[in-house]
């Protein structure tokens, strides 16, 4: 596996949800998974070791993930909000006209927070890409699998300040 060295941009919610997984894996469900492995070992029945492999390949599961989130953390830079030049940046809304004219709305955030069932998409994504550092007004085309998709840019509406 490549690791880069790319930021990876959330908001700071985002940053303590990570941090709080990576706090429960650690302290909670890895320390339980070795218990597991230990009683699993333990039993001494060496002619099935189909528990203790499957509680191994939880734990090498569990560590991968320490490893991802850590990074994520590591790498974090946190989406500052405010922005008000109608510029499309990470952590602003976008309201987008299609084709056929339905409008659509995304909210661009950093890989580690996309939902896209949930208009949560990656800066990454295809159509993240497409729209930052466009305006209002502006026509983007998304080179998709299904083919080009046109968009025009009807909104962006800055993430607001936090109190």
């Amino acid at each position: 596996m490549m690791v880069d060295d790319k930021p990876i941009y959330v908001t700071k919610k985002g940053l303590v949800e990570l941090q709080e997984e990576l706090t429960q894996l650690q302290t909670v469900k890895r320390p339980q998974t070795v218990e597991e492995m230990q009683e699993a070992k333990g039993d001494g029945d060496w002619m099935d070791q189909t528990e203790y492999m499957l509680v191994e390949e939880e734990l090498a599961f569990i560590d991968g993930r320490i490893q991802e989130l850590q990074h994520m953390i590591d790498h974090a830079q946190i989406i500052e909000p405010g922005n008000e030049d109608n510029i499309v940046n990470i952590g602003e809304t976008v309201t987008v006209q299609t084709n056929d004219g339905e409008t659509e709305q995304y909210t661009i955030v950093g890989k580690a927070e996309a939902d896209p069932g949930h208009g949560f998409i990656s800066n990454e994504s295809p159509l993240g890409k497409a729209l930052l550092d466009h305006q209002v007004g502006d026509e983007i085309i998304v080179h998709a699998p299904a083919g080009e998709i046109r968009y025009r840019i009807m909104a962006v509406t800055p993430r607001k300040r936090s109190k």
